[in-house]
């Protein structure tokens, strides 16, 4: 079964509020089978969001409206529903009860408009709300001659949450037909997503059962599998013969293949190796120590690391000599080199890993642009240098040197 998620409020078109409901019903959804074609934003007015719910009845089985169940008059979930079916609502008399009830229990005035709260559709079941004063509703009903499931459920995630676990669930499990959905995530470093797509899509496109999404970013390819099938088993197999034929396609590039971040399988690789690393890093700021660090146990592979901006840390932290950086400049593979060997030396680790280069906006030349940047990794038995210059603000050209730095070390130790 498809549905689609339709979050109403108009402050989530504003820069300050985001949806995050949505996450948390896909999640939930996707684990009895249900695929989530659509999502949907519409902010409090009563033609787009009629139309929204119109839209919606046209592609999907099931329309899960979150918010707008309030009793303010840009609270108009209700009413546009009614009016999407052309249906009438009718004021519950229990839920009248239960509204005067909670009032008293707060010892606070019962307001007039708090009974809008209490019009049910024609047709619909109640879901109570105890966490709040607006119920939810479920709506089992035909639609041009198609059955359709709405359901409305209040937008406070403390109240979305709890209300949809708790009543939604139950009643979606028994009327699901039995279907599963298998989902693989895998992950390569420093591969164009151009170059992945031409070498992977004349595999994935011939499993035409199996959805497949690439997302790139800052260096970070990620490819996701989804299956649908009525078992978990033929999900799983057919998601995992389509991964391992691009796991092989992929090759150095292919990073995980269970969707670990680079840092996760950089610690992973030191930790089986008894290895240790130290980094000494320039433009990346201490963006490199703080991925690594971010990892729940990388203190018994990470020793640490300097950020060494300026040339006199370079000097006093990482050993490099005066006379190197006047002849190549700071952004060079030799500093680079002197970087990585004296913060490995410096700290006794196994592996010692040197970045430095051109952020920006400014400070570029036309032999060394912004986004030049210069990496070197080193061990005991030898030192490997590069140089990349990377496009974007400096922001993104940080965050690519970041991934190249991680990946460098990964490789290394593979």
């Amino acid at each position: 079964m498809r549905a689609e998620i339709i979050a109403v409020g108009s402050e989530m078109l504003t820069p300050f509020r985001q949806d995050t409901n949505s996450l948390y019903l896909t999640e939930q959804l996707n684990g009895i089978g249900v695929v989530v074609r659509f999502k949907t934003i519409v902010g409090d007015r009563r033609r787009d969001l009629v139309s929204a719910i119109l839209a919606a009845l046209s592609r999907v089985d099931i329309v899960i409206l979150m918010g707008g169940l309030g009793p303010t008059e840009d609270d108009l979930t209700r009413e546009c529903v009614a009016e999407a079916l052309g249906i009438g609502l009718h004021r519950d008399a229990s839920q009248v009860a239960a509204l005067h009830a909670r009032a008293a229990a707060w010892r606070i005035p019962m307001p007039q408009n708090n009974l809008k709260q209490a019009d049910l559709l024609e047709g619909a079941i109640l879901l109570p709300n105890s966490m709040g004063s607006a119920p939810g509703q479920w709506l089992d009903t035909v639609h041009n001659t198609y059955r359709k499931l709405l359901v409305l459920v209040p937008g406070p995630p403390h109240e979305c949450k709890p209300l949809f676990d708790a009543e939604c669930m139950p009643r979606l499990r028994e009327i699901v037909p039995p279907r599963s959905i298998a989902t693989r995530t895998l992950k390569a470093s420093m591969i164009p997503e151009s170059q992945a797509d031409k070498m992977l899509a004349p595999i994935y496109t011939t499993y035409t059962d199996v959805e497949t999404t690439i997302l790139a970013h800052a260096g970070d390819l990620q490819l996701t599998l989804q299956c649908t099938k009525p078992t978990m088993q033929e999900a799983e197999d057919r998601v995992d013969e389509l991964a391992g034929r691009m796991e092989e396609t992929l090759e150095e590039w292919l990073y995980s293949s269970g969707g670990d971040s680079l840092e996760q399988i950089v610690l992973y690789y030191l930790g089986l190796r008894q290895s240790t690393l130290a980094v000494a890093e320039s433009c990346t700021g201490g963006l490199i120590s703080e991925r690594i660090t971010g990892v729940p146990g990388s203190s018994r592979s990470f020793l640490g690391g300097a950020v060494v901006y300026s040339d006199a840390l370079k000097m006093a932290f990482a050993g490099v000599q005066a006379d190197l950086i006047a002849q190549h400049g700071a952004v060079s593979e030799e500093v680079a080199r002197a970087l990585a060997n004296g913060i490995r030396l410096r700290t006794g680790a196994t592996i010692g890993l040197g970045v430095t280069g051109i952020a920006g906006p400014s400070g570029g030349t036309e032999d060394k642009p912004v986004g030049l940047v210069c990496f070197a990794v080193s061990d005991s038995q030898k030192t490997e240098t590069m140089q990349r210059t990377f496009r974007g603000d400096r922001k993104r050209i940080r965050e690519w040197a970041s991934q190249q730095a991680l990946d460098l070390v990964r490789r290394r130790l593979m």
